[in-house]
Formats: C-alpha cells, sequence, structure tokens
C-alpha cells in the first residue's frame, strides 16, 4: 500500500492569515500563535501574508478572493466569535465557517479554520494560548500539511 501524507515543512510556502479585528484581544494571540508555528517549521517571513478584516463574517470573502488570486499555497482564517446575550453568534459563527468551508472547496487550497466559537471571553483565552494551547498555532499546522499533501498528490484521484 502506497501511503501520501503532506508534510510540516513550510519551506517554499506562501501562507495568507486572514485576521478578524474583531476581538482582537483574543485574535492577535491567534496570529502570534500563527506566525510563530510558520516560523519553527521552516516558512520565511515574506511569504506570509497578514490581511485584516472588520470580522469573522468578512472572513470567507476575503479567503475567496484571496484564493482566486493564485498566488496562495494555503489560507490561515483567524477569528474570535464569543457569544453575546442575543442571536448574532450563531448567524455569524456559521456564516463564517460553512463560508470558509465553502471558499476552500471551491478554490481548491487548504483554508484552515482558526475562527474561536466560545461562550465566554475566558474561554477564548484559554484556546489562544492559554490552558487550552493556540488554535492560531494548530490551524497553520493544518495548513502546512494540507498544503503539502494537495501538492503530493498532484493530480492523483
Amino acid at each position: 500500500m502506497k501511503r501520501v501524507e503532506g508534510s510540516l515543512w513550510a519551506a517554499g510556502l506562501t501562507v495568507a492569515l486572514l485576521v478578524s479585528r474583531w476581538n482582537a484581544l483574543v485574535v492577535e494571540r491567534l496570529v502570534e500563535g500563527a506566525a510563530e508555528s510558520f516560523r519553527q517549521h521552516g516558512g520565511q517571513a515574506e511569504r506570509l501574508w497578514r490581511i485584516d478584516v472588520p470580522g469573522s463574517f468578512e472572513l470567507p470573502l476575503a479567503a475567496q478572493r484571496v484564493a482566486a488570486g493564485g498566488r496562495a499555497s494555503a489560507i490561515v482564517a483567524l477569528g474570535a466569535v464569543i457569544r453575546g446575550g442575543t442571536d448574532h453568534y450563531t448567524h455569524v459563527a456559521s456564516a463564517a465557517i460553512s463560508g470558509l468551508a465553502q471558499a476552500g472547496l471551491q478554490a481548491g487550497i487548504p483554508i484552515a479554520l482558526g475562527v474561536l466559537t466560545t461562550d465566554t471571553l475566558e474561554q477564548a483565552l484559554e484556546r489562544a494560548g492559554g490552558k487550552a494551547g493556540n488554535k492560531g498555532s494548530e490551524a497553520m499546522l493544518a495548513a502546512i500539511e494540507m498544503a503539502n499533501l494537495l501538492a503530493a498528490l498532484g493530480g492523483q484521484p
């Protein structure tokens, strides 16, 4: 049996970080984790792009545009949607996550999900470098691995 896997080596990859400005206290920590993972796995600073968007709801459109440009090997979408007292949370989180999935499938490049959906600010901070790790870092690792996997697969079915 032939086994095909993606490596975690980022040298030569160009990764776009799409960054929601909403809940910046949390999201900036996700950015730090993602950038550090990119560097630790051989990525060059000039091949890591940061693109800021107003909020998580805007991430899918930005991802679609970046993917259509054909220059990024992968995209990492970073945001934090924290539950409030209204239904707004549910609609924003759902639209962001399904929109990112759709953009990735349409474009054929990896779009890693680093959008936190939590009940409280404390939970979000735990997942942005606290005791639950850094989900920005984890999203970057998934993006690197998937970009390398797709390259390894080439035109294979």
